[in-house]
């Protein structure tokens, strides 16, 4: 398929595009999301943030820079995909993010989710 042949519209929202940047380096910064995903820096900063209070990322200050951590086993906000959890989707869409040592298993707070 060309690039002309290709639709205007995409299967992975701008919130699932953001999670697999972080998930495939967890030192990025927010303009390079938003060069990846095609968004501006404050529109990936609007993402990461809602990402962040809604449990699904975990942001850490290292320096200057910030160091993210996605966590794998909460539940997809989706309802017909909620039984699944983040991690099953980074495997399907990310395959590499999955197995990085960025993934958490469990919510930054210790709580199994």
């Amino acid at each position: 398929m060309s690039q002309e042949d290709r639709p205007r519209w995409t299967f992975l929202t701008n919130h699932a595009q953001v999670l697999l940047c972080i998930a495939d380096d967890p030192g990025i910064r927010l303009r390079d999301i938003g060069a990846r995903v095609g968004i501006t820096e404050r529109a990936a900063h609007r993402i990461v943030g809602e990402l962040e209070g809604s449990g699904y990322v975990a942001r850490r200050r290292n320096g200057r820079r910030n160091q993210y951590t996605v966590i794998s086993n909460v539940p997809l906000p989706d309802p017909l995909a909620s039984k699944q959890r983040l991690g099953d989707l980074l495997t399907v869409l990310g395959g590499k993010g999955a197995s990085r040592t960025s993934i958490a298993s469990a919510r930054p707070d210790g709580l199994d989710a």
